[in-house]
């Protein structure tokens, strides 16, 4: 399958960049974009917020593997966001892995938490947005390595160079 076929999926840890690089992917490859969280809110029809009060961790992590089926089900060829956590889950890492080009975009979770703020908007930050991207770090390196095709650091590259290197990268993946 060529890349012009596949998806090209995103994955990293908050603050890595997938939305804002994902969207200026998507407008150069004249694909549509689609972010994990937004169709999770989509399909939970109530907002990302009471997702996780209501349902916790758990059913918002039932719904991503829901969001995964159905982005990596659609005959157009996506740019696909990943949440930070999707590609814990095996099957997804899986599903990813068939259906596009996995990008890792890291940076340091020093850059992380300086991007992220107070994580406000993010119930895995909550608190200590610096303490919880270490321990997310260590925790999710091992699915990253799994998933990935390919790795881009994001740390010391302005966005238009990071989207320069995922879409050379995507180009010379398949």
């Amino acid at each position: 399958m060529s890349a012009s076929e596949r998806h090209l999926v995103l994955v990293g840890l908050m603050g890595a960049g997938k939305t804002t690089v994902g969207r200026r992917c998507a407008k150069r490859l004249g694909r549509p974009f689609v972010d994990t969280d937004d169709v999770v809110v989509a399909l939970a029809a109530m907002p990302f917020d009471e997702i996780w009060r209501d349902g916790g961790e758990a059913r918002f992590r039932e719904l991503e593997q829901q969001a995964v089926v159905d982005m990596c089900a659609s005959p157009e060829p996506l740019v696909i966001a990943c949440g930070g956590g999707t590609v814990v889950d095996a099957d997804n890492r899986r599903r990813l892995r068939a259906a596009g080009v996995v990008v890792w975009l890291r940076a340091p979770t020093a850059v992380l938490a300086q991007r992220v703020g107070t994580g406000a908007r993010r119930p895995l930050l909550a608190g200590d947005p610096a303490g919880a991207l270490e321990r997310l770090a260590a925790a999710r390196e091992d699915a990253y390595v799994a998933s990935a095709d390919v790795v881009v650091d994001t740390d010391e590259r302005g966005l238009d160079e990071v989207a320069d290197a995922v879409i050379g990268a995507f180009g010379r993946s398949t």
